[in-house]
């Protein structure tokens, strides 16, 4: 029997999360918790039922949640509906699309999804509440920490390691024994080469923006 599942954020990522949860085909979604001003709104379909306010109403033990807003600059706002969730006593399901592959080898936390056609090698770990996007590659015993968005394309190399709420860009690259640490942020199309340091900022090939740099 399907389980029931209750979708946090009704943008763009919910779009793409709804169309794998149907194809995997293990729970069945009984709505989404947006904006108050977009209840009432659907998305493919599914009714918009409430807001955040609402996650304690709906965290039942036969109930699931998975947090489909995405990466907005920081994975901030997804760790607070995260904790918000568990203080409820609610559950996070991890969704893997059937077209993905995930080694019997290899660890992904709850909360996370895992979406179409993308490759999970062995040994790799992949933490609570990442976003796994179509086609991404995480090669062997690569090290994802919490709240991680590998976008559409990117390619994470053998042995590499990030750290919690690094967000990788579409087509990005990882080369293999590269650390790149907490909150980082690595542009579409941009190759990694070194390590890079907490709060890196990495826009263009070679070239690293900080925090402050943006403040100038």
């Amino acid at each position: 029997m399907r389980r029931t599942i209750y979708l946090v954020g009704g943008g763009g990522h919910c779009v793409s999360a709804i169309d794998v949860i149907e194809q995997e085909d293990k729970y069945k979604i009984g709505g989404i918790l947006d904006l108050p001003e977009k209840v009432g709104q659907k998305v493919l379909g599914y009714e918009i039922i409430g807001d955040d306010s609402q996650i304690k109403k709906y965290a039942r033990t036969d109930n699931y949640f998975l947090i489909t807003m995405g990466h907005i600059k920081t994975s901030k706002k997804r760790r607070q509906l995260a904790e918000m969730i568990s203080a409820f006593g609610g559950r996070l399901a991890t969704i893997i699309s059937p077209s993905a592959y995930v080694s019997k080898h290899s660890r992904v936390g709850e909360g996370t999804i895992v979406g179409h056609s993308s490759n999970i090698s062995a040994g790799v770990s992949v933490g609570i509440n990442c976003i796994i996007n179509t086609k991404a590659v995480i090669e062997h015993n690569v090290r994802l920490g919490d709240y991680c968005h590998i976008s559409t394309g990117a390619v994470l190399n053998g042995e590499s390691r990030l750290e919690n709420g690094v967000f990788l860009g579409s087509n990005s690259m990882v080369r293999q024994d590269v650390r790149i640490g907490e909150g980082s942020v690595i542009g579409a199309g941009v190759s990694v080469f070194n390590d890079l340091p907490s709060r890196s900022y990495l826009k263009f090939p070679r070239q690293i923006f900080y925090p402050e740099d943006n403040q100038k």
